[in-house]
């Protein structure tokens, strides 16, 4: 990581799996604030863990934290989807902020009407009441009429809505860097400083600025 990085101290942060497409996301997000150093409260729906085995390959492990190397695991939290009594349900733990990562069309619904029928969806609601960061990231395409009430629901009462919409300015080349591009802009709302995308500069008249592209000079 670069320099940057270390001037976010660390914090502590609920990250919430559910069921929608992209659990590429999630994972990488977690992987991510680990290695930058924040403790990590990790809860996911049963919808989420059939995600991950379609889409990720892999079969649901009974403890999710042996999904990520070793050494990360000592600042990650697994709680269950029943655990009402756990750090992400409780506003008193003032965890820094939530993110929704992926997040379905039924899971923001209940969310953005206060139904907390699981952790999952407890947690935004209590960093919603607590006024901290809720960032929810949909993936669905197209979006109905109700998908974009609920949506707007969730912006008026203070939420972040995130969508998976990576960006292509950066010249991918991989599926992963497509990935970090969202994965960056979840973290650039929260105010945690990475070098997971290249930062776009002014492009320069240039020949030679121009071959190179609009980007922070030294950036991958």
């Amino acid at each position: 990581m670069s320099d940057g990085t270390e001037a976010t101290s660390p914090r502590r942060l609920a990250v919430c799996w559910s069921g929608g497409s992209g659990i590429a996301y999630g994972r990488r997000l977690v992987e991510v604030l680990l290695e930058l150093g924040h403790e990590v409260h990790l809860a996911a729906t049963g919808a989420a863990l059939r995600v991950l085995e379609h889409e990720g390959g892999v079969r649901p492990p009974d403890d999710l934290a042996t999904l990520f190397a070793g050494p990360l695991r000592a600042r990650l939290r697994v709680h269950a989807l029943d655990a009402v009594e756990s750090t992400p349900a409780s506003g008193s733990a003032r965890l820094t902020a939530t993110i929704v990562v992926p997040c379905s069309m039924g899971t923001l619904a209940r969310i953005a009407h206060g139904w907390s029928s699981n952790l999952v969806e407890r947690a935004a609601d209590v960093a919603l009441k607590e006024g901290r960061p809720l960032v929810v990231v949909p993936r669905e395409t197209p979006l109905g009429v109700l998908h974009l009430e609920n949506m707007l629901k969730l912006a008026r009462l203070g939420a972040i809505v995130l969508p998976a919409m990576p960006g292509f300015y950066h010249r991918p080349r991989t599926v992963a860097e497509l990935v970090d591009f969202v994965v960056g802009k979840i973290l650039d709302r929260l105010a945690i400083d990475h070098d997971l995308v290249r930062r776009w500069q002014t492009p320069s008249q240039s020949p030679s600025a121009e071959a190179a592209g609009p980007f922070d000079e030294g950036e991958r």
